[in-house]
């Protein structure tokens, strides 16, 4: 399993850096090679969308904090899931940043939805007054259920990703509940998400004898949020290979 925050500790990630191992290497689902795919690995790290700790930014509600030092982590965290689940949604799982090529208007319209100002769909600001609603006042540290069921809220705003959350609580999901919460009439509207409607990729949940087209017209995108510890100071190894 790849360590991808190697590149948040030096803001720099290299090839000697890549450690030598047989294993194959995993980044969200993707397999690569160590010997034979560097070029990809590097690539691929490099293209996520990285958030954290900030100062001087617009005060959160006017008068409150303009920086996040020593409170913000999970929101920062929680940003960075969501930032993942746009670009998959806008950009496609295969979208990489390379430097000095121009992107698209979709990009940057995910870089704005994380913008640390009170008009962003998933701000710092935005996400620290949700809050509030679930008991946390502005600049007090969150946990990660806080936080998911904060950016659950916050979704309902963005009709631009029209994503479907969910929360599996006790560590256990639920599918039919999933089925209920995604089904909607609205349109994927042309989103990398959605396959090419020659595909015969059968959409989650939708009966089968239904064609693609009403297929793609009935599901939402999900965000499926599991908050659960897998270890105390460490990932205990007995959860790796379903990780993977």
């Amino acid at each position: 399993l790849f360590l991808a925050t190697l590149t948040y500790d030096t803001l720099r990630f290299e090839y000697e850096d890549f450690p030598e191992t047989k294993e194959p290497v995993w980044i969200l689902g993707r397999k690569y090679s160590v010997f034979t795919e560097k070029e990809e690995i590097l690539l691929d790290v490099t293209s996520r969308l990285w958030f954290t700790y900030r100062k001087n930014f617009p005060a959160i509600g006017g008068t409150g904090p303009t920086s996040d030092t020593g409170w913000g982590c999970m929101l920062r965290c929680g940003q960075m899931i969501f930032a993942q689940a746009l670009v998959c949604r806008h950009l496609g799982r295969d979208w990489r940043w390379i430097k000095g090529k121009r992107q698209t208007d979709n990009y940057f319209n995910v870089l704005n939805a994380f913008i640390d100002k009170k008009d962003s769909y998933y701000s710092i600001h935005q996400i620290a007054q949700m809050g509030v609603g679930e008991g946390k006042s502005i600049g007090q540290w969150y946990g990660p259920n806080t936080v998911a069921q904060v950016l659950k809220k916050l979704a309902t705003f963005d009709t631009w990703s029209s994503l479907a959350v969910h929360i599996a609580m006790d560590n256990t999901v639920v599918m039919e509940e999933i089925r209920k919460l995604c089904q909607s009439n609205v349109p994927c509207a042309g989103a990398a998400a959605c396959p090419a409607l020659e595909s015969d990729v059968l959409y989650n949940g939708c009966p089968e004898e239904l064609g693609l087209r009403e297929r793609l017209s009935l599901w939402k995108p999900l965000v499926l949020l599991i908050p659960l510890r897998l270890g105390l100071t460490e990932i205990n190894e007995a959860y790796i290979e379903t990780l993977k």
